[in-house]
């Protein structure tokens, strides 16, 4: 029986790089949530993936889940495991374009 290969930091990374490049949309599904220490959980419709990244007070922190439009899922817990979490992967540019854009949400 062949298995599904596992969801990667770099390929949700990729997807929230064309997010910020400009070449991907929000979909209509896209909110934010008030936690209650000054952070935010956005929660983001990406043609097909559904992430949730979390906002603390005025910088994206970190990717805490991912569905892609092909049914895979992975965690927080995933990426620490191994120290790939997806949104540190982003160059600075596209970590500020990415943060600009969710505060905008």
């Amino acid at each position: 029986m062949p298995t599904t290969p596992a969801l990667t930091a770099r390929e949700i990374c990729q997807v929230l790089r064309e997010l910020a490049l400009g070449t991907r949309a929000l979909g209509p599904s896209s909110h934010r949530v008030l936690l209650a220490d000054d952070s935010w959980q956005v929660r983001l419709d990406i043609d097909g993936w559904a992430l949730t990244l979390i906002n603390h007070g005025q910088t994206l922190s970190h990717c805490e889940h991912c569905l892609s439009p092909d049914g895979r899922v992975e965690t927080l817990d995933a990426w620490q495991r191994y120290g790939t979490d997806p949104v540190k992967l982003l160059s600075i540019w596209e970590h500020q374009q990415l943060q600009h854009l969710l505060q905008a949400m």
